[in-house]
């Protein structure tokens, strides 16, 4: 399926101008498509903004790793590790592989997972 959302926004942006934002913030266990969810799983980080969506996927989740996991959430429900610098979606779903949609994503020529961030 992550290989499928790749081909398909591949097949949107191709040959077209295009600029992607993404809200750091209030990011969930679940997709946030869901009519349900539970708290956050890391503080609110920020915006981020890329003429690479690849770019801009792998940065967040980077963001995301090097987040202090918050206490009582579903990544975190004991409070006893902040988790900084892991995988934290990966620890939530353990059988969900995310990685192989960015990977395809720039095999395909969606973009490219290097970034510089640059913070203003």
């Amino acid at each position: 399926m992550n290989k499928k959302i790749a081909e398909y926004a591949l097949a949107i942006l191709k040959d077209k101008p295009h600029f992607h934002i993404s809200f750091i913030m209030d990011v969930s266990p679940e997709c946030d498509c869901w009519a349900h969810n539970d708290q956050a799983i890391v503080p609110n980080i920020g915006i981020a903004a890329s003429f690479d969506p690849v770019a801009l996927d792998q940065a967040c989740a980077d963001l995301v790793a090097e987040a202090p996991a918050i206490k009582g959430s579903m990544v975190n429900p004991k409070g006893e590790n902040d988790l900084l610098g892991t995988d934290k979606f990966h620890h939530i779903h353990p059988d969900t592989d995310w990685q192989v949609g960015l990977e395809h994503a720039e095999k395909i020529g969606l973009g490219c997972r290097e970034y510089e961030l640059i913070t203003v």
